[in-house]
């Protein structure tokens, strides 16, 4: 009996490698080697094993340098609270005993769904109170709060804390819920911008261009109005980017240019891009069958969110929100968002106060400065130096200042509300579920209690 157990146990041990193998260096699907769900934030790349194990053995380190490689640049312009360095002082060595947060994965840990809560955390929502305990004892505002509030907002987080610093809750309290002067600034130029930001030498040839418009008037007729026109970039531009002697007929001609041409210009609008939902997967490598920049679509991707079932299929690139020959930005403000997004409070959009501004503005009444689109709140426009000049951008990532909505106080809410009011607000959920169809049913005591401590 023995000696038959042995070749079927050896039989079985080939088989179960020789799958593994296969499923290691040969398949395409690695659902197998999966030890559990990712959570919210990587789900969409669950399956690049690589984008995070960037090495077949590595320890924290590697993990620790996959996480930075993704939100290094996140954390500094929110000038971390709780950055590396301040753990590796020996003054505050004895805290590593309790949680080393010297690592990401110290807090949070990928595929352990089952204890992940809110912003991919994996400690117990107590985890403030470990090494901040005396602030309990210390402060009369804080002696009953519960272990687990801290991180309630318009209090502490613990990566961004711009907007809840106690001498700014100081200097912006007593305001009136809707600022006199308001508006969503700064104003967008998109044709100087398209100028500046351009990091390429477009080769024109206005001959292969005469021809091409000839043969498509349509299209001609409403790139006159766009910013590439304003910019000198025409259909070679886009369609014939290498430069290279072409005809419009040559094989080598682009008929639908992808992502990547885009990017060969816009790149800092493409890194946007890629860092948020949107994008990530391109970031992670995801390529299409022609080896091109694949574009997702709701239905590759096993969202928490509601969609519009007919438009599962749309593809999420450049030209989802920005039509090819169309200098639009209204569309690619709200209509391109509702195409897809059905969740509550996306449908909530349209009868809120602000998708009333909204409406407004698209009727004349008002000016677009001071309307609220989608874009406005999700992916607001910033101001930054740009070759020695200021230039307004847009933020293409739609997750920068979402998690945790915090993170909108200051560059978004403020541009229009109180810090109080948009401090509630934010904390509301059923408001958020709304839209913010009405006022704030919570209030946060943060500048209250730094008000009372002010004047002591």
């Amino acid at each position: 009996m023995k000696k038959l157990l042995w070749p079927i146990w050896i039989l079985l041990t080939l088989a179960i490698g020789g799958y593994y193998a296969f499923v290691i260096f040969a398949s395409d699907d690695k659902a197998e080697l999966l030890i559990g769900e990712a959570t919210h934030g990587h789900y969409q790349i669950e399956m690049a094993c690589d984008s995070c194990h960037t090495e077949a053995f590595g320890g924290t380190e590697i993990l620790q340098n996959a996480c930075t490689s993704c939100h290094a640049d996140e954390l500094e312009d929110a000038h971390d609270s709780h950055p590396k360095k301040k753990f590796t002082d020996p003054r505050e060595a004895y805290r590593l005993e309790i949680i080393d947060a010297r690592y990401c994965v110290s807090c949070h840990t990928e595929h352990q769904a089952e204890q992940t809560r809110a912003m991919g955390v994996t400690l117990p929502d107590d985890y403030c109170w470990h090494c901040h305990q005396e602030v309990g004892e210390e402060r009369e505002s804080h002696k009953d709060l519960p272990f687990d509030s801290c991180a309630s907002a318009g209090c502490h987080n613990f990566h961004d804390n711009r907007a809840l610093f106690e001498d700014f809750l100081v200097n912006n309290a007593n305001q009136p819920w809707l600022l006199e002067e308001n508006g969503v600034s700064p104003s967008l130029d998109i044709r100087n911008a398209a100028k500046l930001y351009a990091n390429r030498e477009v080769a024109i040839d206005p001959q292969q261009d005469a021809q091409y418009m000839a043969n498509h008037p349509t299209e001609t007729e409403h790139w006159q109005d766009t910013a590439h026109a304003n910019a000198g970039i025409s259909c070679t531009g886009c369609h014939a980017p290498t430069g290279e002697a072409q005809t419009p007929t040559d094989e080598n001609w682009i008929t639908k240019p992808g992502i990547e041409v885009c990017a060969s210009c816009h790149q800092p609008e493409f890194d946007g891009f890629s860092s948020g939902k949107h994008g990530m997967r391109l970031a992670a490598g995801a390529l299409s069958a022609d080896g091109t920049a694949a574009a997702i679509s709701p239905a590759d991707v096993q969202s928490h969110l509601d969609f519009d079932p007919n438009n599962l299929h749309l593809q999420q690139g450049c030209n989802s929100c920005h039509q090819p020959h169309q200098y639009d930005t209204t569309f690619a403000a709200t209509e391109a968002c509702l195409t897809c997004h059905q969740d509550e409070h996306s449908l909530a959009f349209e009868g809120s106060p602000h998708g009333e501004l909204w409406q407004q503005a698209q009727a004349g009444d008002i000016a677009v400065e001071q309307a609220v689109s989608c874009a406005s709140c999700h992916m607001p426009r910033v101001a930054k130096k740009k070759r020695g000049e200021q230039v307004v951008s847009v933020q293409h990532n739609q997750n920068y200042y979402l998690r945790p909505n915090e993170k909108m106080i200051r560059p978004v809410c403020m541009q229009c509300h109180s810090l109080e009011f948009s401090i509630d607000a934010l904390a509301d959920p059923d408001l958020i579920r709304t839209n913010f169809a009405d006022k704030p049913g919570i209030h946060i005591k943060s500048i209250d209690w730094a008000l009372k401590r002010a004047n002591q």
